[in-house]
Formats: structure tokens, sequence, C-alpha cells
């Protein structure tokens, strides 16, 4: 038997998430940008009638699924991975004539459209729900824990030295949860909760924003 050294790998792709070895997300986002905007370009040129409602409804299902495929393990932190991702719902916003010369913030609001930064926020509080609910096949404790004598499920958040940690959904997210009221945390299903954040979004706009 031939005896063959073992390839080094900086990266390997599991479940179309790239984890590479210093644990940070640039490759993830070049690959999520990259097919996203490679649809986006195919939607343009395929689609000859372009009925906002059609392509909003293309978008959310073909585009922008790319760009938040298990967002909750990959989120960014750092403005250049960021911006990378947002390029492309910026491309998007300004295929209709009508907004084209608007701010990107106006082109969303006259679109109904999220920033991608505040979904992937909203990704990670619906994803705490559904651990802590039992809606997820991953338990909360796996993750979080629980502020001791807390009827309001607050979780406690650690001290973190690396931005690997510190930026981590175990971390980033606790916060945000912890700041949610009794009626929101205590939703019984995932609908109802997503209704509440939408509520919560429409009276403080910026609480999805880092």
């Amino acid at each position: 038997m031939l005896r063959q050294p073992l390839a080094e790998a900086t990266a390997e792709k599991d479940l179309g998430v790239v984890f590479s070895n210093d644990l940070k997300v640039v490759q993830q986002c070049r690959e999520a940008y990259s097919k996203a905007n490679q649809i986006l370009g195919l939607v343009r040129r395929t689609i000859a009638f372009k009925n906002p409602t059609v392509l909003i409804s293309l978008y959310k299902s073909l585009v922008r699924s790319n760009l938040e495929n298990c967002s909750v393990i990959w989120s960014p932190h750092y403005t250049k991975d960021r911006v990378l991702l947002d390029r492309v719902q910026h491309r998007f916003t300004r295929m209709f004539p009508e907004l084209k010369d608007l701010p990107y913030e106006q082109r969303l609001a006259k679109l109904k459209l999220w920033s991608l930064e505040e979904r992937r926020n909203r990704a990670d509080l619906i994803e705490i729900f559904k651990m802590i609910n039992g809606f997820s096949a991953v338990s909360w404790f796996h993750f979080f824990t629980r502020v001791e004598n807390s009827h309001n499920w607050k979780l406690a958040k650690t001290r973190s030295c690396h931005d690997s940690r510190l930026f981590f959904f175990s971390q980033r997210a606790v916060n945000r949860w912890n700041s949610l009221m009794r009626d929101e945390v205590d939703a019984t299903t995932i609908n109802s909760f997503k209704n509440y954040l939408e509520k919560r979004r429409n009276r403080q706009m910026d609480f999805f924003i880092d």
C-alpha cells in the first residue's frame, strides 16, 4: 500500500457553508455573492416583462436565499464582507426604473424589503426562539446559559477575547434577544413570533441594526 501524505486544506464546505481554518467568513461571503449575483443576472436577462411582484418573488426565492443560507452560522461582522453581500440587493433595487435614482434605504422601503443585515439579525432571534421552544433539533443549552431566576428567558452573555467568539451566534444575539418584551418571547408559534418582530421593526427601526 502506497503511503501518501494528506493534503492540507485551509477551508472545507459542509452543507453549503464554507468553514475556514481561521474561522473567518470571507470565502463563504464571496461564494454566496457570486452565486446570488449570477442568478440575479440570469433573472434580469430572461424576464422580459419585469412586473415588480414577479421580480420580488424571484429575488426572494432564488437570489436572496443564497445570501442568507445558514446565516446564523456565518453571519459576517467585517464591513467589507457585509458590503460585498449588499451589492446584490443594491443591484436588484436598481432594476426598477422609477426607483433607480432614489437612495438605497428609500428603494428598500418602496419595495418593502429589509436590509440584509436586518434579516440576518432577525434570523438569529428566530433561531433562538425555535431552540427554546423545541422547534429545532438543536437544544438551546448547547449554545446559551439562562440567567438564574429569570422569568423572561434572559440569556447570559460571557466575556469574549477574540472576534471569532464575540461575533459568534451564541454571543452576538444575546443582547438583542434580552431586549425583547415578555409577550414577544412568550409567542406560541414561529409565525406569531415573526409577526412580533415585524411590529417591533415598525416602531423601532434601528432594532435590527448593529
